[in-house]
């Protein structure tokens, strides 16, 4: 989770390196010479014109601190892409060299590197000889796996990484392809699990209440609203907007989810500004869920329930720790630091704890551009090696940024897929998925497409869903007694001031001029790229001075709604509410359009373009009958920034600014595409 401007600047200063690549962090050696050694050269993959490789050296020499690997191919061969190494090729001679990471082998000791290539003649030979720093190496060169394939259908592409070391499955995968982000909706800092076959991913929500939602799937790219972990942030009194205290941009970040079977139970855990981990559980997701334990400020964490059912937790920014739990994780048993993040990387954090064939992986973004994992074979207080994931890979949103965060998931077939966020301001940050591969060591590899995060990946090979999700797009007439969890509050709500009975009744909850101090703001998330919200708001209980409507909302902000003054009404919209960096209001708004309106009930609109980039326009509008639609008012323009964290959200508001009293019902919000 990032936290300031600084260290942002920081980061993205130092950031460098390989396009999913993939390295160890060994110890530093001393000689540089090799004295012998043997080369591992195999093609994992073969398609028409292309194919992929992996090549390990061993060293049987002294020590060396940085190696080059040459070696020569036939006309028509050509490298292209690689990871874990860096690759050149002069007519047909090929030179590998070290990355800084992975310079050292010691002696006996390995170095793995894999690339993809080009070829075009009738055959596609191995190469038969190899020099490491100018010796030359003998024995264990491998041939080819797999020959060329005669056909290939026209869909497939070439792999961009290492393939899985698994065989595929039995049954072959379901048509089509699946389109990245899998929800263009705002959901951060992400965690995905699996119990049986459904899949469980909740997100950051920072001051919205109730916080950590939890989304449910049953193939991984359709996914529906299920329930809150945390039912009210309770936290302070800056969470209820209780006076001049506020909660913006603290709250819930890069919490963990995980289920414990022994228990039939669901732990969420998040620390809370930087002081305690509260935890929650449930015996379903959609509740009730209720305070179970408060610990220590586990930063970042990632919840593991061994095999033995001992609780643990990776937690940390740039130095990395592991804390053990009791049994009834209430308290903790043990914390000890497994690893310091290398100056040459930055910092590590947003950690996610599993554990894979009797070993520990503790998966690491360095935000916001790159992700790395650790190992450990020895226990999960390590030692732990660290490999790069992946570094400035281009993500699947056009103008947004590197995929990363978030955790990986195993599916009932066992294959891995990760899903990652992307920035992608004003909306916010955007879920993406991609499948997982592991290499024969045990190392996690993310399948590319053209050296990049997918758009578009084939369709996971899951069982049939037992359902059609709920869609979040759609129509909300409020009915029954409470929200639905698509909606959460702006803070804690007041809930002596609203009711769910056949329409959702908002009375006035504060006495303000300003909307940022007002509760009781219902938002809903934006859909992306572009969507319309459409509010149905029965006005004819406001009193003078209120004023209620749709909003679009953020540290920049702009509204269409309805405001009541000495006994009429009318229809405006108002732009310029403005915070600062440390989210003080700098603008309660400014007046920009204005048209009478009576009847008592009035239809609100507002049309949002949320792809990445600056310039990004909203623009409202109303009707007096649902059917006909006025543009109203200029248009606004959203703030691109990413230091609010959350996008731009639409919000329904009914706030005072003489005295309590009034209320407004709103009847019905639509949410449609494009």
């Amino acid at each position: 989770m990032r936290q300031t401007a600084v260290k942002r600047a920081v980061l993205l200063a130092a950031a460098g390196g390989l396009v999913a690549s993939a390295a160890t962090v060994v110890l530093p050696a001393t000689a540089a010479a090799a004295a012998g050694c043997s080369v591992d050269y195999a093609v994992s993959s073969q398609w028409p014109g292309g194919f992929g490789a992996n090549v390990t050296v061993t060293n049987l020499g002294d020590p060396i601190d940085g190696w080059t690997l040459t070696w020569s191919y036939t006309a028509g061969q050509q490298v292209t892409q690689a990871w874990n190494t860096s690759l050149t090729q002069s007519g047909a001679q090929v030179t590998a060299r070290n990355v800084s990471w992975n310079s050292a082998i010691a002696t006996n000791g390995t170095a793995s590197f894999g690339f993809n290539g080009s070829w075009n003649n009738s055959s596609n030979p191995t190469p038969g000889s190899f020099t490491l720093n100018g010796t030359v190496c003998t024995g264990g060169v491998t041939d080819p796996t797999t020959a060329p394939p005669t056909t290939v259908p026209p869909t497939t592409a070439p792999p961009t990484t290492a393939p899985p070391t698994t065989a595929p499955p039995t049954t072959p995968p379901p048509s089509g392809d699946y389109t990245n982000p899998v929800v263009w909706q705002d959901f951060a800092d992400v965690e995905v699990i699996r119990v049986d076959d459904t899949y469980y991913m909740t997100a950051s929500t920072m001051h919205y209440s109730p916080g950590a939602p939890i989304l449910r799937s049953y193939d991984l790219v359709n996914w529906e609203f299920a329930g809150h972990a945390v039912p009210r942030l309770e936290f302070g009194s800056k969470y209820d907007l209780s006076g001049a205290q506020r909660g913006y941009v603290r709250g819930i970040w890069a919490s963990t989810l995980n289920y414990r079977r022994s228990n039939g139970t669901y732990y969420w855990a998040g620390c809370i500004d930087f002081s305690q981990t509260h935890m929650y559980t449930s015996r379903s997701v959609e509740g009730p869920w209720t305070k179970h334990a408060t610990l220590p400020c586990y930063y970042d964490a990632g919840l593991l329930f061994d095999d033995d059912d001992t609780p643990y937790v990776a937690y940390g920014n740039g130095t990395i720790s592991v804390a053990q739990l009791s049994a009834d994780g209430r308290s903790q048993v043990r914390a000890q630091q497994v690893f310091q993040t290398p100056s040459s990387v930055g910092t590590l954090e947003g950690a996610r704890f599993y554990k894979r064939n009797g070993s520990y992986y503790i998966w690491l973004t360095r935000p916001a551009n790159g992700q790395y994992v650790l190992r450990s074979t020895n226990g999960p207080f390590g030692p732990y090696e660290m490999r790069q994931v992946l570094l400035d890979l281009p993500g699947p949103i056009s103008g947004g940024g590197v995929p990363h965060q978030g955790g990986l998931v195993q599916t009932q077939n066992g294959d891995w897929y990760y899903m990652a966020f992307v920035d992608a301001y004003p909306g916010g940050r955007m879920p993406a998925l991609a499948p997982i591969s592991w290499t024969g060591d045990g190392w996690p590899q993310l399948r590319t497409v053209n050296g990049r995060w997918g758009v578009n990946y084939p369709v996971p090979n899951l069982p049939a869903p037992p359902r059609v999700v709920k869609p979040l797009t759609g129509v909300d007439t409020f009915a029954g007694t409470s929200l639905g969890p698509q909606w959460e509050w702006n803070h804690n709500p007041d809930n002596s001031r609203w009711s769910v009975n056949d329409g959702l009744r908002l009375s006035t909850a504060t006495v303000t001029n300003d909307l940022y101090s007002a509760r009781n703001t219902l938002t809903h998330r934006i859909q992306g790229p572009t969507s319309t919200a459409t509010v149905e708001l029965d006005y004819s209980s406001m009193r003078d001075g209120d004023r209620s409507g749709l909003v679009m909302l953020r540290q920049s902000s702009a509204w269409v709604g309805v405001r009541r003054d000495n006994g009429s009404t009318r229809v405006v919209v108002t732009n310029g509410l403005t915070m600062d960096s440390n989210w003080n209001t700098t603008g309660t708004g400014t007046e920009v359009a204005s048209a009478p309106v009576s009847g008592g009930r009035v239809w609100l609109r507002a049309n949002a373009d949320i792809r990445p980039g600056a310039g990004r326009q909203a623009r409202f509008s109303y009707s007096t009958d649902g059917v006909n639609f006025t543009s109203f008012g200029p248009a606004f323009t959203l703030n691109n920034e990413w230091q609010f964290f959350m996008g731009y959200r639409f919000g329904i508001f009914n706030y005072a600014t003489q005295a309590l009293g009034g209320a407004v019902t709103v009847r019905r919000f639509e949410l449609t595409t494009p």
